[in-house]
């Protein structure tokens, strides 16, 4: 691959999208954002669209579109439970007819795709902590299937795509990522504790809150999808990106409380089914063929974050 390449982001005005985006603006590439808006915001990427080298087209993954580009990273997925669960056929398709459409675009291409697939691939691991060797343990029937069985459909779409027809294929399973320009109407539990804690809120547990997490910050999170994107060779090993430090629903609630200077009180929920009780990368690879592990502590990112919601209001 060349210094400057014409690069396609679908899921480009979401949370991690947006980010991408002005990162491959900055670097110089030209930029083609693509994105439905259905679970985004146009606003996440309005201070790139006076830029000579980035584009935004409002479109559909699910339906087929013809584009020249030399790179994509295929982000378009609702990834909050709250969005993949109000429209699950819909997650499904994104999932599977998105990926046939942008593995189809870069056989024709010759363009490089990195899919950011998930942590949620794994399910509700027997396994801990979780190494991309590791097949998972998924409900295909549950509320989460929807996300879960289509990434994992979308990962076998692109390893198929590099035997039957050479496309060069890059996979990150992403674990919990958080930072400045999350929703704050989609459920995940960063913004969720920030938001209640803010507002002298009771922070809502489920479960007794001892289930365990991840938490990746998202500049972290950009530069392994930038390097993976870059690595040489066409094996499409899938590689974890995300924080290898484990961190309990509780235990967060508190840090949560120190980056806002508040003390929290907390309200406990029943969990949710199929809800994982442990979640927490291996990221042995990402360290050895990226050179790439978080620099960014929970404490640290989690007062950016919090700065940054309390500037939204």
């Amino acid at each position: 691959m060349g210094n400057q390449e014409r690069i396609l982001v679908t899921g480009g005005s979401g949370f991690l999208g947006a980010s991408l985006c002005e990162r491959l603006v900055q670097a110089g590439h030209e930029v083609i954002c693509l994105d439905n808006l259905l679970t985004s915001s146009i606003d996440n990427i309005e201070h790139l669209l006076g830029s000579g080298n980035f584009k935004f087209i409002e479109h559909d993954v699910t339906e087929p579109i013809r584009l020249e580009v030399d790179e994509i990273y295929n982000l378009a997925c609702p990834a909050s439970p709250i969005h993949y669960q109000a429209n699950p056929i819909k997650t499904m398709k994104t999932s599977v007819l998105g990926m046939i459409h942008v593995l189809g675009m870069a056989k024709r291409c010759g363009a490089r795709v990195l899919q950011a697939s998930t942590s949620e691939i794994y399910g509700d691991p027997d396994v801990h902590p979780q190494p991309e060797s590791y097949r998972g343990l998924v409900n295909t029937l549950g509320p989460r299937a929807c996300y879960d069985e289509g990434k994992r459909a979308a990962e076998a779409l692109c390893s198929d795509y590099r035997r039957s027809h050479d496309v060069e294929v890059r996979i990150a399973r992403i674990f919990n990522t958080y930072g400045p320009g999350m929703a704050t109407n989609d459920g995940r539990v960063v913004s969720n504790f920030i938001l209640q804690t803010l507002r002298g809120e009771p922070v809502t547990v489920y479960g007794d809150g001892s289930q365990t997490r991840s938490f990746c910050y998202r500049d972290d999170l950009i530069e392994g999808l930038v390097r993976l994107m870059a690595l040489d060779g066409k094996e499409p090993w899938p590689v974890n990106l995300g924080n290898p430090e484990e961190c309990s629903m509780l235990d967060l609630v508190q840090a949560v409380a120190r980056a806002c200077g508040r003390e929290a009180t907390v309200t406990y929920q029943p969990i949710p089914n199929d809800d994982p009780k442990q979640r927490c990368p291996d990221i042995t690879r990402a360290r050895e063929l990226l050179d790439w592990s978080p620099s960014v502590s929970l404490q640290e990112g989690l007062q950016r974050t919090v700065s940054w919601f309390q500037n939204q209001t």
